[in-house]
């Protein structure tokens, strides 16, 4: 009886889950530069292949739109036939990195660095998916995007079709907003796909002339790589291309998981495991020249609110999609891009941490000031560029303020020597502050320096050290010489 109510209870939420991952799937790829259908490959495969194997029970793997911007660069400069080599290397890097235990190292990124890289992807997600709000075509990357918006509204003014097509989009927006509001409409149909099928209903219904998913068939837009494809993972640029798609990947898989464990009480993740079922996931992925996986916090919440109770719910959304994919390919056709881009300018939104901004403004300035290093750095360099500039801020933060050192100076009455006490962790960074300090003793008196309450001294600072109470020992030297002469 237990099994047989767990699976109701899997079956229902696999549905809903379904229902979610249908339009995000087909956005994704669509802002990816890729056929529609290899959205929905990637969430085929995770859910039968990755829904299957052990690591986190409830969260649902598919393609997110944290990697649309790395993807539609990496379409762009390579070619859609590079795209499935440099997925397949990331998900053998992923299992990798999961063979060697590697998946609970992921938990030591600082939140503000990950904070930062969801926020700069969902401003270049954003400013990208206006242009296709109004069918019109991307410049490029993020600055240029961001540069040529007053380019973009000035021909949206002037155009009947791209009014047309941007208050479908917008429509779509205010749809997702709005219809979770509705407890009765949302329990009915997850407010996803309500946007895009208003949205569709509302395009027919009219017959705006916008454009619509460009359909090519399942089996034809799988394109397995072949050996030239893979030869190009020789290149540097190439290498670093997989190294951010597994990196990236891999971190928001397992920070989705940490936050879908704080949803439900039942098993725990193993961040390994879990590790090597995306990386398993990737490389299948890869071998079908799909889009790369993440586990996606939207799906996996749906998941747990909808009463999934094992992997199965998973597994059936995979099956779900793998019907529909063959069963229903032509109806991809008549989705209007507007409404996808709509969608995708929502997740966008959702990626930038707005609430949390001002508590953590307030009260951890530092991790505010890594957090927006880190996006904007995506915004006007790169993913990559920007996450590593984003870790090197963490750290940098971290080793400032763990530096702490404080003199204790004790200046006796008489004519006997300053007694200097030196407490915390001398390093570097510390080291101006420092010499500033000792420079203000008396110049004329002996100084005494214990150095036993320093629980870390560099050697930077053991240098600085030597070399200023040489100084003070030679210039009190050269005054008692100057007074008795």
């Amino acid at each position: 009886m237990k099994r047989l109510a767990f699976f109701r209870a899997d079956f229902t939420a696999s549905l809903v889950v379904f229902l979610v991952a249908v339009p995000l799937c087909v956005g994704v790829a669509v802002a990816s530069g890729v056929p529609a259908e290899l959205g929905l490959v990637t969430g085929i495969v995770g859910g039968l292949l990755t829904g299957l194997l052990p690591g986190s029970s409830l969260q649902v793997s598919g393609p997110a739109a944290g990697l649309t911007v790395l993807v539609f660069e990496a379409v762009k400069e390579y070619g859609l036939g590079v795209l499935g080599a440099l997925v397949l290397a990331a998900g053998v890097l992923q299992l990798t990195m999961g063979a060697l235990k590697l998946g609970r190292w992921f938990r030591a990124i600082s939140v503000s660095v990950v904070q930062g890289m969801l926020a700069g992807i969902g401003l270049v997600l954003i400013a990208g998916q206006l242009y296709a709000l109004t069918d019109a075509k991307a410049p490029g990357s993020g600055l240029a995007n961001i540069g040529a918006l007053p380019r973009l509204v000035a021909d949206t003014v002037t155009s009947d079709r791209a009014l047309s097509a941007l208050a479908i989009g917008a429509g779509t927006i205010a749809v997702l907003v709005l219809w979770p509001r509705w407890r009765r409409g949302a329990r009915m149909l997850p407010a996803p796909l309500a946007a895009v099928a208003l949205a569709t209903t509302a395009v027919w219904a009219l017959d705006l002339p916008i454009a619509r998913v460009k359909v090519s068939g399942l089996l034809d837009a799988i394109q397995p790589p072949g050996l030239s494809d893979i030869g190009r993972l020789a290149d540097i640029g190439v290498l670093g291309t997989v190294l951010a798609f597994a990196l990236i990947a891999s971190a928001e898989s397992l920070f989705s998981a940490a936050a879908v464990d704080r949803l439900h009480d039942g098993p725990r993740t193993d961040y390994d495991k879990e590790l090597m079922a995306q990386g398993a996931g990737n490389a299948v992925c890869g071998v079908l020249g799909a889009l790369p996986m993440t586990a996606v916090i939207v799906r996996s919440a749906a998941n747990v609110q909808a009463g999934a109770r094992t992997k199965v719910s998973r597994v059936l959304h995979g099956v779900w999609l793998l019907l529909f994919a063959a069963a229903f390919p032509a109806a991809l056709g008549v989705v209007p891009l507007a409404a996808l881009a709509g969608v995708l300018v929502h997740a966008g939104c959702k990626l930038i941490p707005l609430r949390a901004l001002r508590p953590l403004w307030r009260e951890h300035r530092g991790e505010a000031v890594v957090l927006f290093i880190t996006a904007v750095s995506i915004v006007t360099i790169n993913m990559f560029e920007g996450v590593l500039i984003g870790i090197v801020a963490a750290v940098v933060k971290t080793a400032w303020e763990t530096s702490h050192i404080h003199l204790d100076v004790h200046t006796p009455d008489d004519d006997g020597p300053v007694l200097v006490r030196a407490v915390g962790n001398a390093t570097f960074l510390r080291l101006p502050k420092l010499l500033d300090q000792l420079e203000a003793l008396p110049a004329d008196r002996d100084v005494e320096l214990d150095l036993s309450g320093l629980r870390h001294l560099d050697h930077a600072c053991g240098a600085a050290l030597t070399n200023w109470a040489e100084q003070h020992r030679r210039s009190r030297s050269r005054r008692s010489a100057e007074l008795v002469s």
